[in-house]
């Protein structure tokens, strides 16, 4: 009953930070950008606009619920939820610290440390796929129906890359379970580097974060939604909390992908040369690990948004070529490379 408790206080505390993340985000995607196209930005709801994540969430709340006459009710309501669900669930697996020990009861802080932590990720994130789908041809829109085609081709095409990447370090560590590689990346690499997956594997993280852009399906690849060509794409014919949910489940999904980033490349909860758990007690060290992971994960949350206002769109032939032609020939030779380093080090 008590591990029960347990894990029901981490799905609740990852459900509101997923939550929070989304609604930080969309302040933050709308500052920055405002500073980096020399204007203001939200600045009328509080201070520094800070509370224009809740105006807006007021607003989705209270506009009417629309449903297009000719639309196919039953999946155009069921799309949006089908986005959202997969891209909290990810997160399940994702380390967002090492452990706290209370009341001499050690908690890992991680939701679920299943062995097929890789292959779950890649499973559930690519159901957000069938969000975008069946949301964009239950609208009966012309333009909603092309953004659903465009996510098919991509999001499919782009998980090959993304699963290469991480069989290499499938190999690289010899497990699927994301928390026992944080803990391989503890120590130094060559003698003087952080042992981090990045400095063991470049190539398959520069692989890994351009598959990353696509499944979220940002901008330099936001072809599914992209306002130029087709209004708004997929969710063109959505409105009040069911666009909220899409646009939720897009800052949610950047939020996993960021954390699955820095557990895999970039050590996790760890610092560089400095063991936390030598000069801090049970309970700050468990505080302190949390608090390293999130500001690792905020680097790469604040990344996507500094692309998306500095790299423009691609075309879609380029986006499928860049996929097929390069990535996968790319993570073929990093695979296969990293199979011959592992076999002739063992």
């Amino acid at each position: 009953m008590e591990d029960w408790i347990i894990d029901l206080i981490k799905v609740v505390f990852i459900w509101v930070w997923c939550l929070l993340i989304a609604v930080v985000m969309t302040w933050v995607e709308r500052r920055a950008s405002a500073m980096m196209q020399d204007r203001l930005g939200p600045n009328r709801a509080g201070p520094f606009g800070l509370l224009q994540p809740l105006a807006d969430g007021i607003k989705l709340f209270t506009k009417e619920e629309i449903i297009p006459e000719k639309a196919k009710k039953i999946l155009y309501i069921l799309g949006p939820a089908l986005f959202a669900i997969p891209a909290f669930s990810a997160y399940a697996v994702v380390p967002f610290g090492d452990k706290i020990v209370i009341g001499g009861k050690e908690i890992i802080l991680q939701v679920s440390d299943v062995n097929i932590g890789f292959l779950y990720v890649l499973a559930v994130g690519s159901m957000g796929v069938y969000g975008m789908v069946v949301g964009g041809w239950a609208s009966n829109n012309k333009y909603s129906i092309l953004g659903g085609l465009r996510s098919t081709a991509q999001l499919i095409s782009y998980e090959v890359p993304m699963g290469l990447a991480l069989l290499a370090v499938v190999l690289l560590y010899g497990t699927f379970s994301m928390r026992e590689m944080v803990l391989a990346q503890q120590g130094t690499f060559l003698g003087f580097l952080p042992n981090w997956g990045i400095f063991k594997q470049p190539l398959g993280f520069l692989m890994f974060i351009v598959a990353a852009y696509a499944e979220a399906a940002r901008v330099p690849f936001d072809l599914p939604e992209a306002e130029s060509e087709l209004v708004n794409g997929y969710h063109t014919e959505y409105g009040s909390m069911r666009l909220g949910l899409y646009l939720f489940g897009e800052y949610v999904n950047l939020g996993t992908l960021s954390g699955i980033m820095v557990s895999i490349y970039f050590g996790g909860w760890q610092l560089p040369y400095i063991d936390m758990s030598a000069f801090l007690g049970p309970v700050s060290y468990g505080i302190a690990s949390f608090l390293v992971f999130f500001l690792k994960q905020a680097f790469f949350l604040f990344l996507f948004v500094w692309v998306r206002w500095t790299v423009p769109r691609f075309r879609y032939d380029q986006l499928m070529g860049l996929g097929w032609k390069s990535l996968i020939p790319l993570c073929l030779v990093n695979f296969f490379i990293t199979a011959l380093l592992v076999q002739l080090t063992v």
